[in-house]
């Protein structure tokens, strides 16, 4: 892991380090439109040619239903599904209160406007499973989307090596309602969901988490007007800002977590203390030995960087500037810190609040921005799975009232017909 000096580097060094971006990127990129070009012309067959491809699976049904799945998970053990149940009931609590209704609002005597919530019909959810299999994603994604009232719940996931689920994934489908899994991986899932298959159904709007060609794919099919996606998530990324309050075990565990993620992430950390930085870059070195996601963990952690900073403003200016999806804050003084926080897809407070709570159990939502783009995303919510819709209603005395100043407003753009449909009103009898 390099070591920056803030006081060094430029502003033009600073966005530089602050790059995402991949050599490789324009690759995976025209990979990505190949696969996504076979799945709208084959349908069903470019499903079944790319899991032998890429899962080494050949699969005589590209979905498992209900039946099935509740064998699967009746094969869960039974801490398992005890945490699972624990992590459901403290998600499903969070996004619950994120239920409301909006107030009408009377803009002037006689004009009210208010929205009302609708529910997007119909959504797709990539649950990935290539290094690592996330139950946790279908909790974080599939709660929400039931508690919005989502119709229709289009779930993907790449299949096992039976051709299957396994049981922590079906026992998350049983928990929420979902009564079929679609067993589809990579960017031709999100090919699938966003133009249909004789099997998978085609949704409005795509959510999850990926490696770089879902979310690469994600993109392309947001880009050509098929559907919509949450966001941009790619590779996982964390920043630790750690003080010399700081453990530095905790800290490596923090980062550690972060790298075991995949070899693209990043674990960048960023401390006002040279010592703890060296420190914490020992307990990396003792603490890597225990993973068995080992090789993995070291090479992200060898594209990962530290940066000493001179202060807690030089520290938050970085953390604004690189916008992470996820951001720690390791330090007792947390709090003063909390409204420097511009641009973060989720925050840690305190030296006892690892990333991995919320990547969990905590009840907070994990699908977050990545490469930067928390500087103009949320993390998912209920909001993600909703449509606002706005109504107006304008009785006599409001139309008398607003009137006017929309027939002026109508003249000056130079729309006649605009201004006619206040004017017709206005000189009828009865006032509408």
């Amino acid at each position: 892991m390099k070591l920056y000096k803030y006081t060094d580097l430029s502003e033009q060094n600073i966005e530089e380090l602050c790059l995402r971006q991949l050599a490789d990127d324009a690759r995976i990129a025209e990979s990505v439109k190949e696969i996504i070009a076979q799945v709208k012309a084959e349908g069903d067959q470019a499903l079944r040619s790319y899991a032998l491809q890429f899962d080494k699976v050949n699969l005589e049904q590209l979905f498992i239903e209900k039946e099935e799945i509740g064998k699967i998970a009746s094969t869960i053990p039974a801490d398992a599904k005890s945490a699972i149940d624990t992590a459901y009931a403290n998600i499903k609590k969070f996004h619950a209160a994120q239920l409301y209704p909006e107030a009408k609002v009377e803009t002037m005597p006689g004009v009210s406007c208010w929205r009302e919530s609708r529910a997007i019909e119909r959504v797709g959810l990539y649950i990935p499973g290539g290094t690592a299999v996330l139950p946790s994603t279908f909790l974080m994604l599939a709660t929400p989307a039931t508690l919005a009232g989502c119709q229709e719940i289009v779930v993907c996931s790449p299949p096992q090596k039976d051709g299957k689920t396994n049981c922590y994934l079906a026992y998350c489908a049983q928990l929420l309602g979902i009564e079929k899994i679609y067993l589809a991986g990579g960017a031709q899932a999100i090919a699938a969901m966003a133009f249909g298959t004789a099997t998978v159904p085609k949704v409005y709007k795509i959510f999850g988490p990926g490696n770089r060609y879902v979310t690469q794919a994600k993109q392309q099919v947001l880009a050509s007007g098929i559907t919509a996606i949450d966001m941009p998530a790619g590779p996982s990324e964390v920043l630790v800002f750690a003080d010399e309050t700081a453990n530095p075990a905790f800290v490596a565990s923090d980062l550690l977590a972060q790298a075991e993620h995949g070899t693209d992430s990043q674990a960048i950390l960023v401390s006002t203390s040279e010592t703890l930085i060296t420190e914490a870059l020992s307990q990396i070195e003792i603490q890597l030995n225990d993973l068995p996601r080992k090789d993995i963990a070291a090479q992200a952690i060898e594209n990962s960087y530290a940066v000493l900073v001179a202060d807690k403003t030089q520290a938050m200016a970085f953390s604004n500037a690189y916008a992470p999806e996820h951001l720690i804050l390791a330090t007792d003084t947390f709090q003063e810190l909390i409204p420097k926080i511009i641009n973060a897809g989720s925050v840690f407070l305190g030296n006892l609040t690892p990333e991995s709570a919320g990547d969990y159990a905590s009840g907070t939502n994990h699908t977050l921005p990545t490469s930067g783009f928390a500087k103009a995303y949320s993390g998912v919510s209920i909001d993600s799975f909703i449509k606002k819709i706005t109504f107006q209603q304008i009785s006599p005395e409001g139309l008398k009232a607003i009137g006017p100043t929309v027939e002026i407003l109508a003249a000056a753009e130079g729309l006649q017909a605009h201004k006619n449909a206040i004017t017709i009103r206005l000189k009828s009898s009865d006032g509408y």
